[in-house]
């Protein structure tokens, strides 16, 4: 889950960059495929937020 978690803080933090157009043409491609994303990138953080703790709460140490 921790893996899930840190793919989606990486895929929200390309969303944020796309979404303020930093990324020049790959920036386009990625907001044509994800506009809900690019807009409000927290969505996917939240998510990525919600599997780290869910990772940490089935964990078993």
């Amino acid at each position: 889950m921790y893996v899930v978690a840190l793919v989606m803080a990486v895929a929200s933090a390309l969303f944020y960059v796309a979404g303020q157009h930093q990324l020049g043409s790959v920036g386009a491609d990625v907001c044509q495929y994800g506009s809900l994303f690019c807009d409000k990138p927290h969505y996917m953080m939240t998510g990525a937020l919600l599997a780290g703790l869910w990772g940490k709460f089935v964990s078993m140490r």
